[in-house]
Order: C-alpha cells, then structure tokens, then sequence
C-alpha cells in the first residue's frame, strides 16, 4: 500500500527554486524535497539526543576515558585474558 500523501505549499528563495528546478526533473521534485526534510529532520533529532546525552559521563565516573591513552590502555587491559572473570558455575 502506499504511504499517505499530503498537499503543502513552501517557500523558498528565489536562486534555491532556480537551483531545484535546473538540478531536479519536474517529477522527482517531491521526492528530492521529501528526502531532504527528513534527512535534515534526523539530523535534529540526533542533535538533540547529543544535547540530552551531554556530561553524563564524568571524568570522576570513568577515568578511563579522560585521554586517549587512557582508553588504549582500558581496552589492552579488558582483552587481556588474565583480567577476564570466571563465570559463576565454573566457580567451585
């Protein structure tokens, strides 16, 4: 089934409508248009998960990740098998 479209009407500067129509075929303009908004849509919502996400993670939490070498060495150090646990039922 299709998805549902509706009617708008924009308005755009005049060299932005010049530079559509020379670049984008009469019948695809919708499409190109749609596309563009909802790239630049994602784009926003992404912005604002940054924006909500920044400073939960503190230098006094995860001092691991306050330079890059610090997280070079996190890592080297969790691939390490002598630093893996045991799973509880091979405890005995």
């Amino acid at each position: 089934m299709a998805e549902e479209k509706v009617r708008t009407t924009i308005t755009l500067p005049v060299e932005l409508d010049r530079q559509l129509r020379e670049s984008v075929p009469l019948r695809k303009r919708s499409a190109f248009i749609a596309e563009a908004v909802t790239k630049l849509l994602r784009e926003a919502e992404r912005g604002e998960a940054w924006d909500e996400a920044a400073g939960i993670c503190s230098d006094e939490d995860y001092p691991h990740w306050r330079t890059p070498a610090d997280v070079r060495r996190y890592i080297a150090e969790s691939r390490d098998p002598a630093n893996w646990r045991r799973p509880a039922s091979d405890e005995g």
